[in-house]
């Protein structure tokens, strides 16, 4: 078979636009390369420079965009005009929309990935155009794909509940972990990095977009309970880019009291993701809502003791290795930090587990499944049963 990918969110600027989606795609586009050499793939991306090597695959082909896609209007007009019409052209036998939207017009059979729905649930911290582009265009092209590939059973339970899918067409697919993402060993080289960003030797991390959703103004509190108790010295690093409606954080800080031992070093390249993990002493991501939660996976596979939510798809990439808190429940959130900053033995043990656990959520086996959405899709327009389960 043929399969188009729309891959136009893939990112290779060293930006927040690196982030996230975009590497959720590069995993799907690389997994696929390493485990597919029969069928034939054209990924459309933006109009960027496709680094040398990318694509080491003889069945891909990668073509970039004439058009200037990173307009978000130009996008959609591309997505909904251009791209049904290059698959064609391709003769192609399936679409796959990586991102929320099909082409309504497409006359191809289609698979859509929907990361979450957090433009359903948290509307107010979205940028007004962005959700109301979502919120219109996901639910046809959901309830008109063949296949809905969801990056979590808690995004699957969402589209059933929100969007009213069947929830026998919707396919859970785990994210893949990047091989490079793993404990950084050499004590010269973190005393290097600690050394170039200016940080101390002990540090509570916190890596995401700072924005409401996030929750990084509850760390911000319940760390500045443990400071004005004297219980920890450590600094607090949030690590990101700050996104929709950061304010809050910021005057969190002011009003903890906190100011001057809270570090904001903001975007933080992926090269050196491993190297902050590993600097730090544990993990905080206090997270309201997450289609998956990709830096808890992370931080666990470089060895971070890891607190996180009970929310949405957390617990799910979490398993038993990490400690789970009430997002709302600050005190909560600072007798978790206590006790894992202050127990050698239990941060041992959590490093261990989470090391463990992270190594199931693989590049090899994210896209033999999306391979085998690929295979059902194709195989019937009827809904077909479909289970996922954590590793």
């Amino acid at each position: 078979m043929r399969i188009v990918l729309n891959a136009q969110l893939l990112s290779f600027s060293a930006s927040y636009r690196q982030a996230g989606i975009s590497r959720l795609i590069h995993a799907t586009i690389q997994g696929l390369q390493a485990v597919d050499h029969d069928n034939d793939y054209i990924a459309f991306a933006g109009n960027q420079r496709i680094p040398s090597g990318y694509i080491s695959n003889n069945h891909w082909r990668i073509i970039t965009s004439r058009w200037p896609t990173h307009n978000r209007l130009v996008r959609i007009l591309w997505e909904q005009t251009s791209l049904p019409w290059s698959a064609l052209q391709a003769k192609a036998d399936l679409l796959h929309a990586l991102a929320f939207v099909a082409p309504l017009a497409c006359p191809l059979p289609t698979v859509v990935t929907v990361y979450d729905l957090s433009f359903l649930l948290y509307p107010a911290v979205f940028n007004r155009l962005n959700r109301l582009y979502l919120s219109a265009m996901t639910p046809p092209s959901v309830r008109k794909a063949r296949r809905v590939i969801a990056i979590s059973e808690s995004t699957k339970r969402d589209l059933v509940r929100l969007m009213h899918i069947p929830p026998e067409r919707v396919d859970v697919v785990y994210p893949g972990l990047e091989p490079d993402i793993k404990p950084i060993e050499d004590p010269a080289a973190l005393a290097a990095f600690r050394r170039r960003h200016n940080l101390p030797d002990h540090f509570v991390l916190f890596v995401g977009t700072l924005e409401p959703r996030k929750n990084a103004d509850a760390l911000v509190r319940a760390y500045g309970l443990l400071r004005r108790r004297g219980v920890v010295r450590h600094a607090l690093v949030l690590a990101g880019s700050r996104g929709w409606r950061y304010e809050s954080i910021f005057a969190a800080i002011e009003e903890s009291g906190v100011a001057d031992d809270v570090i904001l070093p903001g975007y933080v390249a992926r090269e050196e993701l491993a190297f902050w993990y590993s600097a730090a002493d544990i993990f905080v991501y206090p997270s309201l809502y997450e289609g998956f939660g990709l830096p808890v996976l992370e931080a666990m596979a470089c060895g971070t003791p890891v607190i996180t939510s009970t929310a949405s798809s957390l617990p799910e990439v979490a398993g038993d290795a990490a400690c789970l808190v009430d997002p709302n429940d600050t005190g909560g959130l600072a007798e978790a930090i206590e006790h894992v900053l202050t127990q050698a033995d239990v941060r041992a043990e959590m490093s261990a587990k989470g090391r463990q656990r992270a190594a199931t959520f693989t590049w090899e086996r994210m896209a033999q499944s999306t391979r085998n959405v690929y295979e059902k899709a194709l195989a019937s327009s009827l809904p077909m049963t479909t289970t996922g389960s954590p590793p």
